[in-house]
Formats: C-alpha cells, sequence, structure tokens
C-alpha cells in the first residue's frame, strides 16, 4: 500500500509535542494538535467571567503551549505563515477528529499507566491502517501497546523525535512486538526524504541508540573530571568545535538541556540496564547529586555549572561552578599544548591522531575517553543495534558530532584505538578482534563513490543502506576531481554536471575562489552540460574575504582595490551570463558575497536551513560585488502599475540597509532572495547536492540557452534618492543611527536610485554595478569603515561607531 501523510495528529503539546507539531507545518502537513482540559480557571479567566466549559478555557493548554514554542528562539517554524497548518483542540472535545489523520503521535507526560490509558481512548476514534506511534524517549515500545487490537499493534511503534525537533536531525524508530516490515520501512524512508531526519531503526532497549551511548559519554566525563583534576572550563573547551562537536560542548549542552533531564535519563539506564559492563560509570557523582539537591540544574533554574550574574558596573558575567569547592568563580582560560598543534588542521577528521598524541594533560584526556568510548560501542552491538553505522549516524544526527564513534576510531587507526581501550583496562568486544585478524583494519571504506562499513555477522564489507539519493563528496573528491587550486575543488558528479566545492577557511570568498568559480564556467562551457555550486561543510560561504579587502585599502591600493571588485562582480555576472546552467545551493550562513553568489545563479537549491543575507553594512560598505545592483534589479521586477514603486524599492533598500538575514530559506523568499516560482527548498540537507544536480540536469536537457543581458532595469533617480536621504537624515537626528551609518546608507540609496537622474530611466546591469563599485571603493577610504572591518576580524561581530 502506497502510503500519503497529508494530516497528522499530536497528542500532548509540551515543548516536544508543540515542536513537533511545527515541523510537520515545515514541510505542508496539516496538524491537529491535542491535549487535555483544564480542570480549574485561572485568574484572568475568572476576571473574565468565563466558566470551565467555555471553548477558550477547554483549549487554554494547547493554545499556550503552541503560542509558547511559537515565540520561542530557536523558532520551530520555517515561516511564521506556516503555523495556520495547525489546528488546535482538547482530547474531550476533539478526541474524534484523529479519525481523519493518517498518523497519530503521541507525545504525552513519560508515564506507562497515562500512555495507556490515551491509547486506549485513541483506539475508539482511529481509522484501521493509520500509523500510531509514541515519542518516548526510554519506556519500552513493547509495554505500550499491551492489549490493543492487532491492527493497532501491526501500525505502532516508537518515534523518537529529538529536542528541539526542526534543528536535531535523528529519528529513531523503534518496533513493536508486531510492527508490520511495511510500516518501518515507510517510517524510514518517510523520516529521510520528507522530514529531512537521519532515520535509524533501534532496538526497544533502555534509552534506545542516541540516548544510550551520548549519557554513557557525558557520564562518563562527570566521573573522569575528577581523577583528571580538570576544570569545567578544559572538559568544555577539549569536548567543543575541536573535536566537530556543539559549541555548547560537554558542560553548556547539560545546562541548556537541563541535569534534572540528564539524570532522569542516567537512572533509567542504571536501573533497567543491570548487565552492562560499565553500570558503575550510571551512577551519579557526588558534585552531581549535590547540584540536583540545590536545584542547580542549568538553564531552566538560572544556574548549573555555569551562572550569569551582573557585577557592581551593571555588565553581565558568566561564572563557573568550582566542582570541589562547589562554589561559583569567575571564568578561568583553559589552554593546551596539544590543542595549539591542530591550529592548522582545518579536517576535523584529521586532528583526532594528533589530539590523541598529546603529551599534555588534553592528550590524556582523549585517549582515556576515547578509550571508554570505544569499548562502550563495541559491545553495544548487537545488544542495541546490529549495525555500528546506526550507532554513527544516531550521535552524529541527535547530538550534533561530526563524526560518530567508530569514525573517530577509524580515524585515530584501529590499533591505537586497541590501544586506548587496553589502556583503560577494558576490552573490546570480541568481534573487533575477529575483524582484526581478518585483516579488516577499518570499520568502514569508500568504493565508487559509496561508503561500505563492516557487517558484523557477514563478516565483509557492506555498502551502507539509504545513500543512493545522495551524493557525499567526500566520497568523490579525489577520485572525481576535475580542477583543484588553494580555494576550491571542481568535481565531476556524473551525467555532464560539475560541482565547485569552495574549501577555503570557512568557505570566504577570495581571489583563488573566484578564480576557480571562472575555471569551473570555461570547463563546463566546453566539456558539461552544467554547474552546481555546493559543498557538505556547515556553511556554505560567510562571504568575501575581507582581510585582503582590509589589507589593500589600509595599503590604500585602490587601483588594486578596484580591480579586485570589479573582478567579483565580473565572476557573478559570468554566474548569470553563461552557456550553462548554473546553480547555487546553500545551506548554513549564507551571507554577503555568498548570498551574492547565490543571486546571480540561474537557480537556488536551498537547504531549509539556510540563513541568507547581505551584511556588507556590518562592516562599513555596501554589497560589492553585484548584491547593491542586484536588490535595485528585482525592485524594478517588482514594479507594478498599480504599485508605489517608491514603497517597493524601499523594501529592497531595507533588505541591505538593515542587514537582514533570514531564519530559513522560507523567509529569503519576503527577503526578495529566493524567488517563488523559480529556486526551490529541500528539508532533507544530505540530498541538496544531488537535486541540484538533477535541475542541472534538467535545465540542459530543456535546451538551456544563455539569457541577453538585461539594459531594461527601471530606477527612480532623484525621486527615490530624495526620499532616502531624508529618511537617513531624520534617522540620525533621532539617533538611531551614526554618521557613519548614514554615510554607508546614503550611499547604497545613490546606487539603488540609479543616481541622481531627473527621471525615472531605464538603465543597464553594467550601469548599475558601475555606481555599486565607486560607491564600495569611496567608503573603503573612511577610517571607520576600516575600524569595522578590523573589529570584525579580530571579533567576529559588527562595530556600530
Amino acid at each position: 500500500m502506497k502510503r500519503h501523510i497529508n494530516k497528522v495528529a499530536v497528542i500532548g503539546s509540551g515543548i516536544m509535542g508543540s515542536g513537533i507539531a511545527c515541523h510537520f507545518a515545515n514541510i505542508g502537513v496539516e496538524v491537529l494538535l491535542l491535549d487535555i482540559v483544564p480542570r480549574e480557571l485561572s485568574d484572568k479567566e475568572k476576571a473574565k467571567g468565563l466558566t470551565l466549559e467555555n471553548k477558550i478555557v477547554r483549549n487554554r493548554l494547547v493554545n499556550d503551549s503552541l503560542t509558547t514554542a511559537l515565540k520561542s528562539k530557536p523558532s520551530p517554524i520555517y515561516h511564521k505563515k506556516f503555523a495556520e497548518r495547525i489546528t488546535t483542540g482538547n482530547l474531550e472535545d476533539d478526541i474524534a477528529k484523529v479519525g481523519d489523520a493518517d498518523w497519530i503521535i503521541e507525545v504525552v507526560v513519560e508515564r506507562l499507566d497515562i500512555k495507556k490509558q490515551v491509547f486506549e481512548n485513541l483506539e475508539k476514534h482511529r481509522k484501521s491502517g493509520t500509523l500510531i506511534t509514541s515519542n518516548t524517549s526510554g519506556i519500552p515500545i513493547k509495554f505500550m501497546s499491551e492489549g490493543r487490537s492487532d491492527d493497532f499493534q501491526k501500525h505502532f511503534c516508537g518515534t523518537h523525535f529529538f529536542n528541539p525537533a526542526r534543528y536535531l536531525k535523528l529519528f529513531e524508530i523503534i518496533p513493536g512486538p508486531k510492527t508490520s516490515k511495511e510500516v518501518l520501512d515507510f517510517l524510514n524512508g518517510y523520516g529521510e526524504q520528507f522530514l529531512g531526519k537521519t532515520s535509524v531503526v533501534a532496538k526497544d532497549t533502555p534509552a534506545f541508540i542516541g540516548n544510550r551511548i551520548g549519557i554513557f559519554s557525558i557520564q562518563s566525563l562527570f566521573h573522569a573530571v575528577k581523577d583528571l583534576e580538570m576544570t569545567v572550563e578544559e572538559v568544555d573547551k577539549l569536548t567543543g568545535p575541536v573535536i566537530g562537536r556543539p559549541k555548547s560542548a560537554t558542560f553548556r549542552t547539560v545546562d541548556v538541556v537541563g541535569l534534572d533531564t540528564l539524570v532522569h535519563v542516567a537512572n533509567g539506564i542504571h536501573e533497567n540496564c543491570t548487565d552492562d559492563e560499565r553500570l558503575e560509570l550510571f551512577q551519579l557523582p557526588d558534585f552531581i547529586k549535590t547540584m540536583v539537591d540545590n536545584k542547580w540544574l542549568g538553564s531552566k533554574s538560572g544556574q548549573g555549572f555555569y551562572k550569569k550574574v551582573k557585577g557592581e558596573n551593571g555588565k553581565s558575567e558568566i561564572l563557573t561552578l568550582d566542582l570541589d569547592t562547589m562554589d561559583y568563580r569567575s571564568k578561568k582560560s583553559a589552554k593546551f599544548a596539544t590543542l595549539e598543534l591542530t591550529k592548522t588542521i582545518d579536517k576535523v577528521v584529521d586532528r583526532f591522531a594528533v589530539l590523541t598524541s598529546g603529551k599534555d594533560k588534553a592528550g590524556e584526556f582523549y585517549r582515556k575517553s576515547f578509550g571508554a568510548l570505544f569499548a562502550y560501542v563495541s559491545h553495544r552491538i548487537p545488544e542495541i543495534s546490529d549495525d555500528l553505522y546506526k550507532i554513527d549516524d544516531a550521535m552524529k544526527a541527535g547530538f550534533g558530532w561530526e563524526h560518530g564513534p567508530f569514525q573517530i576510531w577509524d580515524a585515530v587507526g584501529l590499533e591505537k584505538g586497541l590501544e586506548f581501550i587496553q589502556a583503560e583496562n577494558l576490552e573490546a568486544a570480541s568481534w573487533v578482534n575477529e575483524m582484526k585478524e581478518a585483516g579488516i583494519n577499518s570499520f568502514y571504506s569508500v568504493k565508487d563513490g559509496a561508503t561500505y562499513y563492516y557487517d558484523i555477522p557477514k563478516k565483509t564489507m557492506e555498502k551502507v543502506p539509504g545513500q543512493d539519493a545522495f551524493i557525499i563528496l567526500d566520497n568523490i573528491r579525489k577520485s572525481n576531481e576535475v580542477f583543484k587550486n588553494s580555494g576550491l575543488v571542481i568535481e565531476d558528479l556524473g551525467d555532464g554536471i560539475l560541482n565547485v566545492e569552495f574549501q577555503s577557511k570557512m568557505n570566504t570568498i577570495g581571489g583563488d575562489v573566484l578564480a576557480g568559480l571562472n575555471k569551473a564556467v570555461d570547463i563546463a562551457e566546453k566539456d558539461f552540460q552544467g554547474l552546481v555550486v555546493g559543498n557538505q561543510a556547515a556553511n556554505f560561504s560567510v562571504g568575501a574575504n575581507i582581510g585582503m579587502i582590509f589589507m589593500m585599502a589600509v595599503e590604500q591600493e585602490y587601483d588594486e582595490l578596484n580591480m579586485a571588485i570589479k573582478y567579483f562582480q565580473d565572476t557573478m555576472m559570468r554566474m548569470r551570463y553563461s552557456s550553462i546552467p548554473t546553480i547555487s545551493a546553500p545551506h548554513g550562513m549564507c551571507l554577503g558575497g555568498g548570498c551574492e553568489l547565490t543571486l546571480h545563479a540561474d537557480k537556488v537549491v536551498a537547504a531549509a536551513e539556510s540563513y541568507i543575507g547581505l551584511v556588507e553594512f556590518g562592516v562599513g560598505v555596501i554589497p560589492g560585488g553585484g548584491g547593491s545592483k542586484e536588490m535595485a534589479l528585482r525592485a524594478s521586477d517588482t514594479f507594478r502599475k498599480n504599485d508605489v514603486e517608491l514603497n517597493v524599492l524601499q523594501e529592497y533598500f531595507l533588505t541591505i540597509g538593515m542587514a537582514k538575514v533570514s531564519t530559513s530559506a522560507y523567509e529569503a523568499y519576503d527577503l526578495g532572495i529566493l524567488q517563488k516560482g523559480k529556486d526551490v527548498v529541500v528539508v532533507n540537507k544530505d540530498r541538496q547536492i544531488a537535486t541540484a544536480k538533477a535541475y542541472a540536469k534538467l535545465m540542459a536537457e530543456a535546451g538551456y540557452t544563455k539569457p541577453p543581458k538585461r539594459t531594461d532595469v527601471k530606477v527612480l533617480g532623484k525621486q527615490a534618492l530624495g526620499m532616502f536621504l531624508v529618511g537617513t537624515d531624520s534617522m540620525e537626528a533621532g539617533h538611531y543611527i551614526s554618521e557613519h551609518d548614514k554615510k554607508i546608507a546614503d550611499k547604497l540609496a545613490y546606487v539603488m536610485a540609479g543616481g541622481d537622474l531627473s527621471e525615472a530611466s531605464y538603465v543597464s546591469e553594467q550601469y548599475l554595478l558601475d555606481l555599486e563599485r565607486e560607491a564600495f571603493l569611496s567608503l573603503c577610504t573612511e577610517r571607520k569603515t576600516l575600524e569595522r572591518i578590523q573589529h570584525m576580524l579580530k571579533t567576529g561581530k559588527p562595530l556600530r561607531n
């Protein structure tokens, strides 16, 4: 049976339930969100004279929960309009409506008795064949469906989303005793293709896969921190971005999630996994017990491992908990010689060998923690999963690790990993030694662009399932390389399509990247059919290389700077005016020059989690790589006979002037950066390059022809310029902007108005590009602009002067 999910019912509107409801709304699904009826009136309801029978009262809990979720940051919703896809109700008046749902998801309190009662009520109204799942994070699935009908049990399983549902990719699917294979296969595919998740089928064991390994890793650090006499800051320094983990690292992550949540899961594992060979690690150290007793639970209670206070001068300060004295103190810096050795190693995977070879406390820490982790994950097979890649997938998608445990083990080497294990007086599972004796020295390998893993029962390398819909650039970079320089690699994606993959720091766009883009167009026009610009780093591009701009400006090399900006502009125009289709595939941060490149591609295939904007105002300049021109052009294309053209132009002006950045790809449509009917959004970033390639191929096969250059851009001249200048004058007079802000805004106004033309006129793109470049260069002569650029280079943050 081919299933379609058009309507989902979510039962329970707490943080998790509302988040799940929002994410289904994100992908276009109609959602029914239900919760219980309040048993007493609030003070506000009493004051209004409402009764318990009033619909507003009866739906208060669900409506308040959803409203709170929609106001939270980061937002659970891609676009505020998407919330209109969610209908709320209560479990007494509206439960019959679940009969219209294609999938019912239970997200109520973690108590088996309550869940079973909910399922009993739902079965009275659920239509046969409807999927019904629980978002439990630990209650055994087999207990929840007891006493239900065969049809219910056949279509029932666990579907564990991680919080926040929009941002964390792990989607654990836990079969019950009678769950049909069809249901598991459907959910596995739906989670990946539609929800944008990494779907992992887990066994029905306590904490499943992600939390079992994740909580072990944290508990292991809790116990090791005292043994190694390490501070909270030191552990967070060693377990953050340097090893491909989130900035919040370990202790800050616990503060955000809530210590009580972690303790609950750890206690559950300790009570229910009595055969676990590391059971003692799930006991709580004394300092954790003290924190729980004191209700130092993290952000929710105002203090945890860190505490934010205001000093006598009114400035905020972050204090750190001293684990020896259990008092808060000022933060201490954490420095290690081993970390210094990795500063020149850009790829995280290449750092592990260096980090674990360190002669200082950091090296010892890594050897101990990885040794314990490697041993533990080896023994969890086949208990929690039959396949090692599922453990890696779960940790990457659920905990934000760039590399899973077995991938890290491969990075340090199988033999080294075994040495780390032995040094901790631990043993790896027998299958690891059997693998080694069979002459297989890694858990993964790459063949013909596909990833293979060691299949333990078969004792052979098998292809990881489900990757045929993806293009993994790491797997093809060497074998399919067409051209490479210091800034990028051009790869052959097959079927006549090339890909340009930036490789500069933070994927900034400098001279080498621009040269590579031009080379890519040359090669594609000669021997290929289309060109994709995409990568699989954390961010698409944070913009132009402002360090290069700063050096030229400081040295007053204005002719060279003029040539560099013109080269940037010409390259962007080449992206638009070539004989092959060009596709930009932005994701993560796509700022400044990265946004300008995206604006000039023939089509954009954006990941839903794309944060796109022209942010040049923050460093004291206007967009100089065609961005200012392009916003004027798009305003012109939006003009209609009945529109007030000045208002339209003002909206595009403010997009640049306020350095607006979309919080999702869907918001980028509102900013005029993405264009409806032309550009598309993909929810699963893993599919992005393959989707972009498909569109490039489609456009080429449809007979793509180089478009003629535009000479019909309508600009409004003095009429618009006057309006903008009056506006910036009043903003400065009201102290909303600085004198330098006004100068930047006036330069932008001059460009977007088309100069001081006496009347509305039609101009070419090149005319606007020349105005843009002249304005950009003049701002680079300003001392305050150089101060802003220097501040950005030092701190990564904009300066208002």
